[in-house]
């Protein structure tokens, strides 16, 4: 059994030959000027292994992304001032494996081999179906952040977001890979239910997805009811539990981010980002980042409560 290969690299510019052929391969129908984010797509659809990006890591006071790309059993890194660099750089480090190993080539496959699109759905790939679909319609490749692990050694729970231009959607599975798995299904599910036009914008899209103000002030949900009649100054009332209630009821998704930094006042930080169309973002403090938690959602359902009151 193959093993798999990690290399992390500010890769060097892609070197082809005059021929348009990898030096130790077969030809890769890449046309000039093609990216290596494309050249590697290519090679992923030819060998069934489409390759997988993550973002590893992002530092919002230098610009600098870290992004993973997975194909097959290949993983290699990239770094970069931006994401699409680092996913550049990212794809290099990994053709040039591809390259310098001379048992892989880039023929196509056999012929006679099952064609993917006339699988059965329960047999397809989630992960690269919605790959696929962002590179149809001209979208920003998806991107998976591994947001929270946790449940006892014997019984993990991992829980991934999936986010595709504006939308996130969230999964969560007994392993990473099945959280992944699970957050582009969703994904998929999503867009399955409206019919997009070749290169269909997803800015536009966002009207008719998502919980926005207008859904909020006329939902007939019982838990976003709820919140208009309940006061927010409760002791010990759980407000993650509740703000999680009427994110499923809604429609939308919640990232908690902790914050490494302390307040002025020396408190623990972390916000709370909503997937509402607009993307609602709130902080929150606390003696711990539990705390802090707590209070974001506590800031969260206020502001939800304010938004789904009819003028």
């Amino acid at each position: 059994m193959s093993q798999s290969r990690h290399h992390r690299a500010a890769a060097p510019p892609l070197e082809r030959e005059d021929s348009g052929t990898f030096s130790s391969g077969k030809m890769v129908t890449a046309k000039p000027g093609k990216t290596p984010i494309q050249v590697l797509h290519e090679y992923g659809m030819k060998t069934k292994n489409v390759p997988v990006y993550e973002c590893e890591r992002s530092d919002a006071h230098v610009p600098t992304f870290t992004f993973r790309v997975t194909v097959g059993d290949i993983v290699c890194t990239g770094e970069g001032t931006s994401k699409k660099l680092a996913k550049h750089r990212a794809a290099e480090a990994a053709i040039n494996i591809l390259k310098a190993n001379a048992s892989i080539c880039f023929a196509v496959p056999d012929p006679l081999m099952p064609d993917p699109s006339k699988q059965p759905k329960s047999q397809l790939n989630p992960i690269g179906s919605l790959q696929e679909l962002a590179i149809h319609h001209g979208w920003r490749l998806p991107e998976y952040t591994l947001s929270q692990e946790g449940g006892p050694v014997h019984k993990r729970e991992y829980t991934t977001i999936c986010r595709l231009e504006s939308f996130m959607e969230t999964g969560t599975g007994p392993s990473k890979k099945q959280a992944k798995r699970n957050a582009a299904e969703k994904c998929l599910a999503k867009f399955s239910n409206i019919s997009l036009d070749n290169h269909i914008s997803l800015t536009n899209l966002g009207h008719t997805l998502g919980c926005t103000w207008h859904s909020l002030r006329n939902s007939p949900g019982e838990k976003i009811n709820l919140l208009k009649r309940t006061l927010l100054s409760i002791p010990n009332m759980d407000y993650i539990q509740l703000l999680s209630e009427i994110a499923r009821e809604q429609g939308f998704n919640i990232t908690y981010l902790d914050i490494e930094e302390l307040s002025a006042t020396g408190q623990y930080q972390c916000l709370a980002e909503l997937s509402t169309s607009p993307i609602t973002v709130c902080h929150g403090t606390g003696i711990s980042y539990s705390n802090a938690q707590s209070d974001a959602a506590h800031n969260a359902l206020q502001y939800l409560k304010i938004v789904s009151e009819k003028k």
